[in-house]
C-alpha cells in the first residue's frame, strides 16, 4: 500500500496552539516536508521542533516553493514538489507536510494536494488555529456576533478591496501594501488594529490605524471591525 499525505497546521506562530494531532503525526512518521529551501530555517518547522525535538533527527524534505506572481513558475514548483512526495508515497511512507497556520486557508499545500489527488494518492488536511483567529484573541476582538458576515481577504492579491459590504475584515497578506490598505480604510472610514508576528517572540499588536507602521513584517494581518 502506498502512504498517505498529511497537510498538518502547525498554528500561527505560538507552539501552545499546535493541536495534539499534529504533534502526534509528527511523531509517528519519518518523512516531514517543510515548505522551505532550508527546512531548518521555516518557521512551521522552528514551531514544530519544540515540541517535538526529535523532528531535528527526522527526514526532512525542503519543498521549495517561490513566492512569486508568476503562475506558470508557481505551477512548475508545484509540479516538482508533487513529485518529490510522490516518490516517497510509492515508497509505502506517509509524509507529513507541515505549513503554518491551517492548511485550508491560502496554503501552498493545497496546489499539492491538487496534484496528488488527480495522480491517485490519498491525502488528509490536519487543522490548526489559523492567523486571523489567533490574532483576534490576542486583540481581545470577536470576529463575528449574531448576524454580522465575516469577509477574509488576501489584501496583497487584490487591486483595491471595496470593503463596502457590512461586517468585519480580516486583511491578510497585507505587508506588501500596507500604506495602501491603510490609506483604503481611511477612506472607507473604518478603523482597524493589526498584529504583526502573532504568537512569535517579536510579536507587536497595532490598536489603531495610526499605529500599524508602513513596513510591518510578512506576517501581518488587519482586522477591521464594523461596530465597536
Amino acid at each position: 500500500m502506498g502512504g498517505i499525505a498529511y497537510g498538518v497546521g502547525v498554528g500561527p506562530g505560538d507552539p501552545e496552539l499546535m493541536t495534539l494531532k499534529a504533534i502526534r503525526l509528527i511523531r509517528e512518521n519519518e518523512i516531514i516536508a517543510v515548505p522551505s529551501r532550508e527546512p531548518e530555517e521555516s518557521v512551521a518547522y522552528q514551531i514544530a521542533r519544540k515540541n517535538v525535538p526529535e523532528l531535528a533527527e527526522k527526514t526532512l524534505v525542503p519543498m521549495d516553493t517561490p513566492m512569486v506572481k508568476d503562475r506558470a513558475a508557481m505551477a512548475r514548483a508545484h509540479q516538482a514538489g508533487a513529485k518529490i512526495l510522490e516518490a516517497y508515497l510509492d515508497q509505502g511512507k506517509n509524509v507529513v507536510y507541515l505549513t503554518l497556520g491551517d492548511p485550508t486557508i491560502y496554503c501552498t499545500f493545497s496546489y499539492l494536494q491538487k496534484i496528488l489527488e488527480a495522480d491517485g494518492y490519498p491525502v488528509e488536511l490536519v487543522s490548526g488555529i489559523p492567523s486571523f483567529c489567533a490574532a483576534a484573541a490576542r486583540l481581545g476582538l470577536p470576529l463575528a456576533a449574531w448576524d454580522e458576515p465575516l469577509h477574509v481577504i488576501p489584501a496583497a492579491h487584490q487591486a483595491q478591496p471595496s470593503l463596502e459590504e457590512p461586517g468585519t475584515y480580516v486583511l491578510m497578506k497585507s505587508a506588501s501594501r500596507m500604506g495602501e490598505v491603510k490609506d483604503l480604510l481611511r477612506r472607507r472610514g473604518r478603523q482597524g488594529k493589526a498584529v504583526e508576528n502573532c504568537g512569535m517572540e517579536t510579536e507587536r499588536l497595532y490598536h489603531s490605524v495610526e499605529e500599524i507602521p508602513d513596513d510591518a513584517g510578512y506576517f501581518s494581518l488587519i482586522i477591521s471591525r464594523e461596530k465597536p
